[in-house]
């Protein structure tokens, strides 16, 4: 299963490193990233499989929003087919 992530919030040391550690930590693997950082801001959105996660999607999910909750960012995980059902024209 391919999972989008997405991360936006205040550009800090590390954001990158610990999302894809929560990653790791999940074995989810990230396959592409694409990040920017507009004056202060920082946005990132991942591509991952999580096809060989060792957790339920809803545990990583939950995880990567905590993260962001206790960091001031704003992390969202959601499968592929359900963010391009919200992104079609």
């Amino acid at each position: 299963m391919r999972c989008v992530i997405t991360v936006v919030g205040k550009d800090m040391v590390g954001i990158l490193a610990s999302v894809s550690g929560i990653c790791k930590e999940c074995n989810v693997n990230v396959t592409e990233v694409s990040q920017s950082i507009l004056q202060d801001m920082f946005c990132m959105m991942m591509m991952a499989d999580a096809s060989k996660s060792n957790v339920d999607f809803p545990v990583f999910a939950e995880k990567l929003a905590k993260y962001g909750e206790n960091n001031g960012l704003s992390i969202h995980a959601m499968h592929e087919d359900i963010f391009n059902s919200m992104h079609r024209i």
